[in-house]
């Protein structure tokens, strides 16, 4: 990301509300889907975060997470292009069926909790 980038999509960031949000947990990770807007309530968009728990040495978490922003002209091509990639997996990699995880974990994380 360039630096004049970083510093937008911050300021876009601490500008906005929440609208929306759902959380997804998924093994060590857990993906936040965060619907915002914008500065004034007049446009909306997405953040994807991913969060992912990691033990430190000292036997300590802490978590990594990395963002996306996803605005509305881009909504169709991503939705398109993410389900093109997950049909391709699914129909090239694991013979038409995506493993499925087993353990079950609590629906409501929030992410100040992580």
């Amino acid at each position: 990301m360039y630096k004049e980038d970083y510093g937008r999509s911050r300021g876009a960031e601490k500008a906005a509300d929440d609208v929306f949000s759902k959380p997804v947990r998924a093994g060590k990770r857990t993906y936040f889907f965060d619907v915002k807007s914008t500065r004034g309530n007049n446009d909306f968009y997405l953040t994807i975060t991913e969060s992912k728990r990691r033990t430190e040495q000292d036997g300590s978490f802490s978590f990594d997470k990395h963002k996306i922003f996803l605005y509305k002209e881009d909504f169709e091509k991503f939705q398109q292009g993410l389900a093109d990639v997950i049909e391709y997996v699914k129909n090239n990699c694991f013979n038409g069926e995506i493993p499925v995880r087993e353990e079950d974990y609590d629906q409501d994380v929030k992410f100040e909790d992580l």
